[in-house]
């Protein structure tokens, strides 16, 4: 019986090691053939460590053949911790190898996972830094054909620029994106078209474009280094100096105009005002004229005027009225002699 048991035991062994040698002794296999380093236990630990060991080994193959050992900080517990970070490791693997073949020497093991991790992808931004990548101002997605901008003469132009750049690894975490290098170079090129006194000194030197922006850094705090900056395009707008003057003398004529129509209401209401003036002296003398008999009826009962006095008054002031009836009829004779 207890033999039965034994040979039952190590049958149960056996199976266990024809297990793990059907699974791991592929992979050892591969590294020990390549001298990666990774023995049949470090296979078995990474299963433990919910590690796929199909992954390490592979990029700790590739690591090596490209000359990546340890020395340069590419050993198996980095790929471990990596992984278990939630990292692409043989994408970093792969940016590693590319920036050794293109003696990119700023690039490390630390700095490479750094950049996974971040969330940007480095063998891209190995890539585009050995292969510089060429962006369109303004970019595709803004809706606009050209950057538009006036000289000063007043004159409009059109521009289409391409900006070359290559990546900065050392500000890629944190570092503005492409959006943010349109922006300023498209804000470059309109504050140096402005600057030009005349649109064709633009047009006769189109670099001065490219020189001065430039000369203001641009690429600061961002994820790439701009290599140059080309006018793709150049084109000559509307006047739109002589269109803001005409705009702004039409305002001027209505402010004009305004101004006038209130003086014009002002005179008006000045002259209806003595329009009413004149009315009002009209009542009072109107009113004075009719206590005038009033007065002569008192002076009459009271005795300081006789009839005598009385009856002048009247023959004086029949006189009076025969003297301005005389005068008006003469006027419009004289008036009608005219015409």
């Amino acid at each position: 019986m207890p033999t039965l048991i034994l040979l039952g035991l190590g049958i149960f062994v056996l199976l266990i090691v024809f297990g793990l040698l059907a699974r791991y002794l592929r992979l050892w296999l591969q590294s020990y053939a390549s001298s990666a380093g990774i023995g049949l236990f470090d296979l078995v630990a990474m299963s433990f460590k919910r590690v796929n060991p199909t992954v390490i080994v592979r990029s700790k193959i590739m690591a090596v053949q490209a000359g990546l050992g340890d020395s340069t900080g590419v050993t198996l517990q980095a790929l471990e911790a990596h992984y278990l970070a939630g990292g692409r490791v043989p994408l970093v693997v792969q940016a590693l190898i590319a920036a050794n073949k293109a003696k990119i020497k700023e690039l490390d093991f630390k700095l490479a996972t750094a950049i996974d991790l971040a969330g940007r992808n480095v063998r891209e931004a190995v890539q585009t830094s050995v292969y510089p990548k060429v962006i369109d101002c303004p970019g595709k997605n803004s809706g606009r054909e050209s950057l538009d901008a006036v000289a000063k003469n007043g004159i409009q132009l059109k521009v289409r620029a391409r900006v070359t750049v290559r990546t900065n690894l050392n500000q890629l975490i944190g570092g503005a994106t492409e959006e943010t290098i349109i922006a300023r170079v498209g804000e470059g090129i309109v504050s140096a078209i402005g600057s030009a006194e005349r649109h064709s000194d633009v047009l006769e030197n189109p670099d001065m474009i490219s020189k001065t922006v430039l000369a203001r850094r641009l690429d600061a705090n961002t994820a790439f280094e701009i290599v140059s900056i080309d006018i793709a395009d150049i084109d000559v707008g509307g006047n739109i100096g002589a269109r803001l003057q005409a705009d702004q003398a039409e305002a001027d004529t209505r402010v004009a105009r305004a101004n006038a129509e209130g003086r014009r209401a002002m005179a008006v209401a000045k002259e209806q005002e003595m329009v009413a003036g004149i009315e009002e002296s009209r009542a009072a003398l109107v009113e004075a004229e009719a206590e005038v008999p009033k007065a002569i009826a008192d002076s009459l009962a009271s005795g300081r005027l006789g009839i005598a006095d009385y009856y002048k008054l009247r023959n004086l002031q029949a006189d009076t009225d025969m003297r301005r009836s005389i005068a008006g009829t003469g006027s419009t004779a004289a008036i009608a002699a005219v015409q």
